[in-house]
């Protein structure tokens, strides 16, 4: 039996005045002690995605091929960020553009390419990093906009936290401020429900 509501209800408070205890990888191992078989080879396939020697061709054809409605549009999204970053490297240093493009997309988002270039355009390596990651965040949000407790808003909770244990290590200042963003929005999820239905 599926335990969604549980498992976000039971989700760590963690701010930054927490002790050790409410660090990500023990909110991960918790989360994934709690999903079931069918959802733990989902969260599986999210967590490789951050390794980065495992985000090859057949990585994206699988993840773009799940049935699972978060694990195709969040891929999608990232493959299009990946691919607008190798077109922009691929301009600076006078390649085909397309040269290395995994599974171009038919019809890009205009407009996300657009904001892309811009941001791969910086100098300013922290300021980008942090500019593609409020993207990712941003896309994380629209996917589960309508998912309170199922296996997607779980998705979307681990994808979030990998974003911010990454800044603690890159800047720990913005590392924290995702953290407490990210404590937020699960308990608005709580206030937003209505259990009368």
């Amino acid at each position: 039996m599926d335990n969604y509501e549980y498992i976000i209800a039971s989700l760590p408070d963690f701010t930054p005045d927490k002790g050790p205890g409410q660090n990500p990888e023990e909110i991960i191992e918790f989360v994934h002690s709690q999903l079931e078989e069918k959802d733990l080879a989902l969260a599986g396939i999210l967590e490789d995605s951050w390794d980065g020697d495992k985000l090859d061709l057949e990585f994206y054809e699988q993840a773009l091929a799940q049935k699972n409605r978060f694990l195709r549009e969040f891929f999608g999204f990232d493959l299009e960020v990946r691919n607008a970053k190798v077109r922009h490297l691929n301009r600076a240093l006078g390649r085909k553009e397309d040269t290395d493009i995994f599974l171009p997309i038919e019809e890009p988002d205009q407009e996300l390419e657009s904001t892309l270039e811009r941001i791969y355009a910086d100098p300013d390596i922290l300021a980008k990093e942090r500019a593609i990651d409020r993207l990712m965040w941003e896309k994380i949000d629209e996917i589960t906009t309508f998912d309170y407790f199922d296996i997607d808003a779980i998705l979307g909770f681990l994808a979030k936290l990998h974003i911010a244990k990454r800044w603690m290590i890159l800047d720990e200042e913005s590392g924290r401020e995702m953290f407490r963003q990210l404590t937020q929005e699960v308990q608005s999820t709580f206030k937003g429900v209505n259990y009368e239905q």
